[in-house]
């Protein structure tokens, strides 16, 4: 009875979000406490929430603060130098081009955003894809690339794992660094190939690198009042510190952002009324994605709860042979790209990964192999290309190009790079093959 409640409300949760019937908070909170009123829980239903929410809270708290502190950094133009010495360094050279637009993407990646990455790092480059005639899929791929290998501790997927699992998100990304640089290095193995292949198609092999200063990017008006220049490197060693000491683990990611996010402010808006300023700045996304974390910790609070995940992972236990059984994570992480064009994130991470993680558990593997393997392609390879996410159409409009055109010319990559990652997280042993 149990499990097919608890596959019931899975199946309503992807419909509801899925077909945009519901927003996923929506849908996160109304549909747990609809199953767990049918199955008889009643009031104690209030208690499984609560309990989710607690959990959840260093989570939602960590991602709050890490908008709000790389918000203000940026703000501050801790970014401005580096991407103007990117530009001023790719000059007309394809190749330079190529990698130093996945170099940007890189960067700018940083706070975890997709969309910001996009809206920064193409507009910046794009006129140098223009002028020399290269082709746009190029830049399109490259960026794509650069942030769908970047998944942080703070990034959507990361946290969306931690939250469902209820593990701390250090120790699902600390195993995977490796991992990632591997990726990285396919990144920018293939934004060299390209660029030299465009070089070669645009007979420029012998071309000069001439000055890109042409295409500085200029600042508004609002965002030269809030740049603070002179704390560029006071800023950069303030990320450091903060980055450096979470990823080691020694403190608490929550706690590291949360410091972070004081100091950010202090060093650089002393004034309250400009420290107000940055934060409402970015208190709407900050907000957003908090809500939503937080609604998926009332509904695992209640899947668990109610005993209802655990009844399903123990009937689909019966239909996996015990042979396949250790190969599970792998086989996850083969096809967490391609999942990225079935399931949109929420309903991924919160439907699908915590019933697979609890199969996997029945038979004596750890369920955190299963997250880390999810995250080697699941909307983070697989976001730029996946027709569920408004990223994508932000790349595809940014660049000038059709959708079809982006994912014939860009899955292969994206989906190399998820293979990539998993045969090496395997031959490294952050889970089997």
């Amino acid at each position: 009875m149990l499990a097919l409640l608890g596959l019931a409300t899975i199946l309503a949760l992807l419909v509801a979000i899925m077909t945009n019937k519901l927003s996923p908070l929506v849908a996160l909170i109304i549909i747990p406490v609809a199953a767990s009123l049918i199955g008889g829980f009643g009031v104690e239903t209030t208690k499984f929430i609560v309990s989710g929410i607690k959990d959840i809270a260093p989570v939602a708290a960590m991602f709050v603060f890490a908008i709000v502190f790389f918000g203000i950094v940026t703000d501050a133009g801790m970014m401005d130098p580096i991407i103007d010495r990117i530009l001023r360094f790719v000059g007309l050279r394809p190749t330079r081009i190529v990698m130093g637009s996945a170099l940007l993407a890189l960067i700018i990646h940083l706070d975890g955003s997709g969309a910001v990455t996009f809206l920064v790092t193409i507009p910046a480059m794009l006129p140098l894809f223009d002028r020399l005639g290269m082709d746009k899929r190029i830049l399109a791929l490259v960026v794509s690339l650069a942030a769908g290998v970047n998944f942080l501790p703070w990034t959507g997927p990361v946290l969306r794992a931690s939250a469902a699992l209820k593990v701390p998100v250090t120790d699902i990304f600390s195993p995977l660094v490796f991992v990632q640089l591997v990726g990285l290095v396919f990144v920018f193995s293939v934004a060299y190939v390209l660029g030299k292949r465009e070089e070669k198609r645009l007979g420029l092999t012998g071309a000069k690198g001439e000055s890109a200063d042409i295409h500085a990017r200029v600042l508004s008006a609002e965002e030269e009042k809030v740049r603070r220049p002179h704390l560029f490197w006071a800023n950069i060693a303030l990320t450091a510190v903060i980055l450096g000491t979470m990823i080691s683990g020694v403190v608490d990611a929550s706690v590291m952002f949360m410091i972070g996010t004081v100091l950010a402010l202090i060093l650089n808006y002393p004034g309250v009324k400009d420290q107000k300023a940055r934060v409402d700045a970015h208190a709407k996304a900050a907000l957003m994605m908090a809500s939503i974390l937080f609604a998926a910790g009332a509904f695992t609070g209640i899947m668990r709860g109610t005993g209802m995940l655990t009844a399903m992972a123990t009937s689909a236990a019966g239909f996996v042979p015990a042979e396949f059984a250790s190969h599970m994570p792998f086989a996850v992480g083969i096809a967490s790209m391609p999942l990225s064009m079935l399931f949109d994130p929420d309903s991924y991470y919160f439907g699908v990964m915590p019933v697979i993680a609890h199969v996997y558990q029945s038979f004596g593997g750890a369920p955190i192999e299963i997250a880390q393997a999810s995250i080697l392609g699941q909307m983070t390879t697989g976001f730029p290309v996946s027709p569920l996410t408004p990223a994508t159409f932000l790349v595809v409009g940014l660049c000038g190009i059709s959708l079809g055109e982006h994912q014939k010319f860009a899955i292969p990559y994206l989906f190399a790079a998820t293979v990539l990652m998993t045969v090496t997280a395997a031959l490294i042993g952050v889970f089997p093959f």
